[in-house]
């Protein structure tokens, strides 16, 4: 069983590329979890839990410490998400008693990415030192200090949009699932630099859906929208 988490336990190769079984299934579930995000299903949640546990340990393996620490907070929003779409005060709730999508004021984006920047900074500062602060955990200087704690400060403000089912975190979504397509693709996780372009498509479809289900709220005489 701990051979499965390594990812020098590989399954297949592919093109010349081997791929382990961790990343493999880890890539599975995140892709089939972001698709249902996209057609706000409630389902997307518990599929990411097997996500995150998987890219934990992919993550630690290939030195991207922010994006490792990222999958521990995504573990517990998965939680809280899944709850939180499910049991929607009855003014925020759609006809199939879930939670309604809604747009973002432009004040909270304006704050929103302010603290996103300040988060990338602060992380980044303390990404590039943990090497020296903590040798025996983390034995390698991380790959990429910056990029990568930009991924997870705007990662964890869009989760939270998610989990308030804002429109507008799919635009988020696609920037950071950019950037994580070229810092996955240089750190050799080829499968999931791939799965992470198709999340940027998934990303613009998401934004189209979510706001075409914000519209239909209209056709609804008893809807109440945010």
């Amino acid at each position: 069983m701990i051979d499965f988490f390594s990812i020098k336990n590989i399954w297949f190769t592919v093109w010349g590329y081997p791929m382990s079984h961790i990343e493999f299934w880890g890539t599975i579930a995140g892709a089939i979890a972001v698709a249902l995000s996209s057609k706000a299903n409630v389902w997307s949640w518990p599929l990411g839990l097997i996500n995150v546990i998987l890219f934990f340990f992919v993550f630690y393996q290939v030195q991207l410490y922010p994006d490792m620490l990222l999958q521990v907070f995504f573990f517990v929003t998965n939680v809280i998400g899944w709850w939180h779409w499910t049991h929607p005060k009855p003014e925020q709730a759609d006809k199939k008693n879930e939670l309604k999508v809604s747009f973002t004021s432009a004040k909270w984006l304006l704050i929103l990415s302010a603290t996103g920047m300040a988060g990338t900074f602060v992380l980044g500062q303390m990404a590039q030192n943990l090497h020296t602060w903590l040798p025996g955990i983390f034995s390698q200087p991380s790959a990429f200090p910056y990029l990568d704690s930009f991924v997870l400060a705007f990662s964890v403000i869009g989760t939270f949009m998610m989990i308030e089912k804002k429109i507008e975190c799919w635009l988020l979504w696609l920037g950071v699932d950019v950037l994580c397509t070229y810092i996955y693709y240089i750190k050799g996780v080829k499968l999931i630099a791939v799965e992470y372009f198709v999340f940027c498509i998934i990303a613009a479809f998401g934004y189209w859906y979510w706001v075409k289900e914000y519209r239909s709220y209209s056709n609804q005489p008893e809807a109440v929208t945010n």
